[in-house]
C-alpha cells in the first residue's frame, strides 16, 4: 500500500491538550542525548562499530529487526556527532530519537448510546463473526487499566518499552488515554456491564510507548511495532502522532507489513492537512474521524495521505479506574478502525495484509466525494460489509463441525432452582450461534464462547431430563453436548419480591418530570418491575435498581400514589407505594396565544459566505421558547432547544449561489414565529 505522497516516512511531534491545563514543551522535542542509525547493507559490523567509536557514540540498544542501533550521544555534540557518521558513508541514515503524542481530548462522560457501533453496522457483523482471541489487537499508548471490569478478561501479557517492564498498567496520560482507546477496540462484550468493543472477542495486546506526560520515543514505537509483529499480532493500533521526519518508523513500519501485520494510526487533531506520522507512512492505514452525521469531525486532520475514516466523536468507553466516559479524537477512530480490521481477520484469517487493506477500502460506506477524496479517504470503515466480504473469500468449503464441551453441570447431577449450564464451542473457522437445548426444545441462545445458560429448572417436572448445547458456525455446520440431570425441586416458590423505593420519599412535593428510584430483590430472580400510578401502569422494567421516569403534569395537583410491583418467575409478587403532593404550576385562565419573536442574527443578509458557516438565531417569547429549527432552502439543517440556537451549514455539499436562511420558533402552547428571510451567496 503506497501513500499519495511522497516515499519517505516523515516523523514529526504533536501536541494535543487534553480538557484542563497541560503544560507544552517546544516542537521537535527529541531525547536528549539520543541519535538513530542505521548501518548500511554490505558495511561491516566491524567498521561501523569503529566509526561510532571515533564519532563518540556509545551504542545504547539495538533494534535488530530493522538494524537500527539506538546512541548515547553529549547532548552538546549531537550535531558534530551526526556530520561525523554521515562522512564516514557507512549508514543509510542518522537521526534524532524524537517524540510523539497521544491524540485523544476527553469529554464529559454523560453519553449513554455508543453511536459509533450503529453507524459502522456492528450488531449485523457480529452475527457473522464476534471475533476470535487468537486475532489480538496491540495498542500501543499508555497502557490499559488491568482492574477495569470491561478490559481485565480481555489484556494479553505485553510490554512497557518505557520502564523496561512487563508492568502494562496505563500510566495516567490525558487521564487514561491507553485505557480509552483500548476498550474503544475491544472491550469486554455480552457481559451486562459498561460498553461494547468493536472486537467482541478479540484480545488486547498492551504496548506501553507513551509516557505519563504524554510523550513517546520513536525508537520505543519502532520497537513496540517490531514486538507486536515479532509475537504474532496482525492488527496494530497507534493513536500517537508527530510532524518530524524519520527512517527508523518506516522501515519498523516495512518490517510489520513483511510479516503480515496492518497498521492503524490516527491522522491528527489539528483539523488541517499536514501530514502527520506514522499515519502518513507507507503501509499504514490513517484513520479520520467522522461526526454522527457523517460529516468530517472539526478537529480531523485530512489530506490526500488519509485512507479511511470512522466515528471519533462522542465515543463512550472505557475510563482508567474502573469507569466510563465519552471521548473525541481520531484516537478513538483509530481503534474503532483496527477493531473492524481484526473482525474482518477473525472472519478470515487467511487474508494477506494487502488483501485486507483492499478489503477495507473497497467495503468501507463512501462519504463526502464519490470514491477517494481527501477527507474520509476511501470511505467511513463498515464492520459488516468487511466481514462479509472476508468471509466471501473463503476459497475452502467449511465441513467440519464446531466442537461443544459442557462443564457443568456434570452428568447425572441433581439440580434445583436455577441451574447454570456451562462450557466451550470452538471451530476451525468460528462459532456463530450457540443453543441450549432442553428435551428438545430451544431455551436459550448465546453467540461467543465460553457460554453460560440459566435454566430455570422449576419449569420442568422432578425426573430426569436431558440438556444439549448445539454450536452452529457460518457454513451451519453443527456440533453438540449433552448431559442428563436429574430435577429435584422442593415445593413451589411462594416468596414474593421484596421493594424498597428510594425517591421520591412519602410526602414529598413533586413538579415536572420526576425519577422513581429503588430496588426489588427476590429469593430466586426479579423477572418484572412495574410502576403504577393511582393504580394504574405507566412504565415497565426488568431490572434492578429501577429509575422510572413520570411526568406528573400529566395529573392534577394534589395527592397521588405511586407504587412499584416486582414479579418473579412464579408470579409472586412484591410491592411498595409512596404518597407524594404533585404541585405544578396553574395553567393560566387566558391561553397563551402570543408567537416566539424570532430573528437570525448570523450571517448577515447579503453577505458572501463558504465553506462551514454558523448560523445563530435569537427567540424570545413571552412564556418560554420550546423549540428553534433552522432551515436552508426551506430544507431543515437542525433543531436546538437550548439558547443560544445556532447551526452549523457545512457548505461542502451545496452548489455556489444564492441561498435562503429562514428560521420557526415555538413555544409550549404551539404557537410559531418566522424569522425574516436571509439571503446569502455562497463562493467556492
Amino acid at each position: 500500500m503506497t501513500k499519495r505522497r511522497n516515499l519517505f516516512c516523515f516523523i514529526a511531534l504533536w501536541f494535543v491538550t487534553a480538557v484542563g491545563s497541560w503544560a507544552q514543551k517546544p516542537l521537535n522535542e527529541h531525547v536528549p542525548g539520543r541519535l538513530l542509525v542505521q548501518t548500511t547493507p554490505g558495511v561491516d559490523a566491524s567498521a561501523a562499530e569503529q566509526a561510532l567509536a571515533r564519532a563518540g557514540a556509545r551504542v545504547h540498544h539495538r533494534i535488530d529487526q530493522i538494524g537500527v542501533a539506538v546512541l548515547e550521544v553529549p547532548e552538546q555534540a549531537l550535531d558534530a556527532v551526526t556530520k561525523a557518521l554521515e562522512s564516514s558513508g557507512r549508514f543509510t541514515f542518522i537521526e534524532r530519537d524524537f517524540v510523539a503524542h497521544g491524540m485523544a481530548t476527553p469529554n464529559d462522560p454523560d453519553f449513554s448510546q455508543q453511536w459509533h457501533l450503529g453507524k459502522i453496522q456492528a450488531a449485523s457483523a457480529w452475527g457473522l463473526t464476534t471475533g476470535s482471541a487468537t486475532i489480538p489487537i496491540a495498542i500501543l499508548d499508555s497502557g490499559a487499566d488491568p482492574t477495569h471490569p470491561d478490559l481485565a478478561p480481555k489484556l494479553l501479557p505485553g510490554w512497557n518499552f518505557v520502564t523496561g517492564t512487563s508492568n502494562t498498567a496505563d500510566n495516567g496520560a490525558l487521564g487514561g488515554h491507553g485505557t480509552a482507546v483500548s476498550g474503544a477496540a475491544a472491550a469486554v462484550t455480552n457481559n451486562l456491564t459498561g460498553v461494547a468493543g468493536v472486537g467482541w472477542n478479540n484480545t488486547v495486546l498492551p504496548l506501553v510507548v507513551l509516557d505519563s506526560t504524554n510523550y513517546a520515543s520513536y525508537s520505543n514505537i519502532a520497537s513496540a511495532i517490531n514486538y507486536a509483529a515479532d509475537h504474532g499480532a496482525r492488527i496494530i493500533s497507534i493513536s500517537i502522532a508527530g510532524p518530524t521526519a524519520s527512517s527508523t518508523l518506516q522501515s519498523a513500519v516495512d518490517y510489520a507489513w513483511s510479516k503480515g501485520a496492518v497498521i492503524f494510526a490516527a491522522a491528527g487533531n489539528s483539523g488541517t492537512s499536514t501530514p502527520v506520522y506514522p499515519a502518513a507512512c507507507n503501509n499504514v492505514l490513517a484513520i479520520s474521524a467522522t461526526e454522527p452525521t457523517d460529516t468530517l469531525a472539526s478537529f480531523s486532520d485530512y489530506g490526500t495521505w488519509i485512507d479511511l475514516s470512522a466515528p471519533g466523536d462522542s465515543i463512550l468507553t472505557t475510563e482508567k479506574g474502573g469507569g466510563y466516559w465519552s471521548c473525541y479524537g481520531t484516537s478513538l477512530a483509530t481503534p474503532i478502525a483496527a477493531a473492524v480490521g481484526a473482525l474482518a481477520l477473525s472472519a478470515n484469517p487467511s487474508l494477506t495484509a494487502s488483501q485486507l487493506v483492499s478489503l477495507l477500502e473497497q467495503n468501507s460506506d463512501d462519504l463526502g466525494t464519490p470514491g477517494y477524496d481527501q477527507y474520509f479517504g476511501w470511505g467511513r470503515v463498515n464492520a459488516y460489509k468487511a466481514v462479509l466480504a472476508a468471509k466471501s473469500l473463503i476459497s475452502t468449503a467449511d465441513t467440519t463441525p464446531p466442537t461443544v464441551n459442557i462443564s457443568a453441570p456434570s452428568p447425572t447431577a441433581t439440580v434445583v432452582g436455577t441451574v447454570s449450564v456451562q462450557g466451550t464451542a470452538t471451530d476451525n473457522v468460528g462459532v456463530m450461534k450457540i443453543e441450549l437445548d432442553v428435551d428438545g426444545t430451544a431455551v436459550g441462545t448465546a453467540s461467543s464462547s465460553p457460554f453460560s445458560f440459566s435454566w430455570n429448572s422449576t419449569t420442568a417436572s422432578n425426573s430426569s431430563h436431558s440438556l444439549a448445547v448445539k454450536a452452529y458456525d457460518a457454513a451451519n455446520n453443527v456440533g453438540s453436548a449433552v448431559v442428563m440431570v436429574n430435577v429435584s425441586n422442593a415445593l413451589p416458590d411462594t416468596t414474593p419480591p421484596t421493594v424498597n423505593i428510594s425517591a421520591p420519599t412519602s410526602g414529598a412535593t413533586v413538579a415536572g418530570t420526576i425519577s422513581v428510584q429503588g430496588t426489588a430483590t427476590d429469593n430466586v430472580g426479579v423477572t418484572k418491575i412495574e410502576l403504577d400510578v393511582d393504580g394504574a401502569a405507566v412504565a415497565t422494567a426488568t431490572a434492578s435498581p429501577f429509575s422510572f421516569s413520570w411526568n406528573s403534569t400529566a395529573k392534577p395537583n394534589g395527592s397521588h400514589t405511586l407504587t412499584i410491583k416486582a414479579y418473579d418467575a412464579a408470579n409472586n409478587v412484591g410491592s411498595a407505594s409512596v404518597s407524594v403532593m404533585v404541585n405544578n404550576p396553574t395553567q393560566a385562565t387566558v391561553l397563551d396565544t402570543t408567537p416566539p419573536v424570532v430573528v437570525i442574527t448570523q450571517p448577515v443578509s447579503g453577505s458572501p459566505v463558504s465553506r462551514n458557516v454558523g448560523i445563530t438565531v435569537s427567540a424570545t417569547d413571552n412564556v418560554g421558547v420550546a423549540r428553534v429549527s433552522i432551515y436552508l432552502d426551506n430544507i431543515q439543517l437542525c433543531n436546538d432547544t437550548l439558547a443560544p440556537y445556532t447551526c452549523s451549514w457545512n457548505t461542502r455539499k451545496s452548489a455556489t449561489g444564492t441561498h435562503t436562511i429562514t428560521a420557526t420558533a415555538w413555544d409550549a402552547a404551539g404557537n410559531a414565529g418566522n424569522a425574516s428571510p436571509v439571503t446569502v451567496t455562497l463562493t467556492k
